[in-house]
């Protein structure tokens, strides 16, 4: 079975169509358990979400701050395993229809093996995958198969990569580019701000692929702020946090239903 990197691609064209960024969303497998994680993908989509990235947790995730560590600590507690990843992405995929991708740190990858892991992706309907640790100059393997298996790489640029740096990451990468919006883990931030215009500007410049800005984005206002100049926006702490802040998981749904419509009406300009 081939992976629905088309999915995504489609997906991301037709809120251009639309005149808009697309949503989406981060939420990490087997939080705060597998069925319960399962259910909160549900629900951002339901809410408005357009694609969802589904967190492979990670005992040392280099790139997420303290609110998705925490997150990822419960799931890996729960004893959460690759193949829950795979249910969650498969029971998303054939649930909604919408595009369900991966992000996760290369280790994990290389320990299950490349071609088990995208094979797998692909048949639970997978888009594919976002690797924010992996070099481009080494992603030739993993390129490989993820091609063959019809998922999308997608790479991480950041404030300080050099503009030779970003024609390299982007010539490699496919489905999307994400832009991290400033240098530092994610978490919700008060200001997105010009550094990240400033980054999507300088991508473009290299690449027809979509370019979507994550790190930092929490409410509808800085949705919409991102949605000016981003093809997509991402959001994963403010999500995470409104289901560790809820007291149950049925108020933690309803919690993020709730803001994905938000951040929904803010990439639309309805806000």
């Amino acid at each position: 079975m081939s992976g629905n990197v088309q999915l995504l691609s489609d997906t991301l064209a037709a809120a251009r169509a639309e005149g808009r960024s697309a949503l989406i969303a981060y939420l990490p497998a087997g939080f705060p358990t597998v069925d319960g994680g399962i259910a909160a993908i549900k629900a951002v989509f339901e809410g408005g979400a357009d694609v969802v990235e589904v967190g492979l947790p990670h005992s040392d995730p280099v790139l997420d701050g303290p609110v998705i560590q925490t997150a990822d600590d419960i799931a890996l507690r729960g004893g959460v395993k690759i193949a829950d990843v795979m249910r969650t992405v498969r029971e998303a995929y054939e649930a909604t229809g919408k595009p369900v991708l991966v992000m996760t740190y290369w280790n994990p990858i290389d320990r299950y093996g490349v071609e088990r892991f995208t094979a797998e992706l692909a048949e639970a309907g997978g888009a594919g995958c976002i690797l924010p640790d992996l070099p481009v100059q080494e992603s030739d393997l993993w390129r490989e198969h993820a091609e063959k298996h019809g998922l999308a790489t997608v790479f991480v640029v950041a404030p300080s990569s050099k503009d030779t740096r970003l024609a390299e990451i982007t010539a490699a990468g496919s489905g999307f580019v994400y832009a991290a919006s400033l240098m530092g883990v994610t978490g919700t931030r008060e200001s997105v701000g010009a550094q990240a215009q400033d980054l999507v500007r300088r991508t473009r410049a290299t690449t027809d692929l979509p370019v979507c800005v994550g790190l930092g984005v929490s409410g509808a206002a800085q949705a919409a702020e991102v949605a000016g100049f981003a093809d997509g926006v991402i959001v994963g702490s403010a999500f995470v946090k409104r289901m560790l802040d809820a007291p149950d998981e049925a108020a933690g749904l309803e919690a993020v239903r709730t803001l994905a419509g938000e951040l929904a009406q803010g990439v639309r300009g309805t806000a």
